[in-house]
């Protein structure tokens, strides 16, 4: 009994390489559906700046006895969410569509709330409760991708490792100030 090749031979790929290159980086071969991983890469974007809007106050707000060190982390966290909401908005490009960066209904694209947050333990406290929203989202979106989008699937699944980094750090400064 002879198996199927595991690979498409040659001839076929380079003939479906040729057609609708205007595609860019989406191939035939692309299984997602991508209005849909669009939108909830728009959604993950808009959670992003949102994170990066309320860590960015957090740092300038943070006052008191360990606020140094702890508006140093929210700093720290703020560009590591900006590079996350740079890499989405590249692959929302890559695979054919357009980031919304619009201020305008920001918030309800976002996963997360803004909450301010008004002594150093309740910024700490609402980052953490942002950084659990977006490990959960991220998790179901990966789960939906499964293999129909490796790269987007692996993007997110690098995010993921720095967001759950994230809310292990929030989780020491929260005990740490709170002992």
């Amino acid at each position: 009994m002879e198996s199927e090749p595991f690979l498409t031979d040659i001839k076929t790929l380079r003939d479906r390489a040729r057609q609708h290159i205007e595609n860019g980086a989406v191939t035939p071969g692309y299984k997602a559906n991508r209005e849909t991983i669009i939108k909830l890469l728009n959604e993950a974007l808009a959670t992003e700046i949102v994170c990066v809007l309320r860590y960015k106050r957090h740092h300038f707000m943070a006052s008191g006895l360990n606020a140094q060190s702890v508006a140093q982390e929210f700093l720290q966290h703020a560009n590591e969410e900006q590079t996350h909401a740079d890499q989405i908005a590249r692959r929302i490009v890559q695979i054919g569509g357009e980031p919304n960066f619009s201020p305008e209904g920001l918030l309800t694209r976002s996963h997360s709330e803004y909450v301010e947050g008004v002594t150093l333990i309740g910024m700490i406290e609402e980052d953490l409760i942002a950084e659990r929203v977006a490990i959960d989202s991220y998790r179901e979106v990966i789960g939906y991708l499964a293999n129909d989008d490796p790269t987007t699937r692996r993007m997110l699944e690098e995010i993921l490792a720095m967001e759950e980094e994230h809310a292990e750090d929030l989780a020491s400064l929260l005990k740490e100030l709170s002992s």
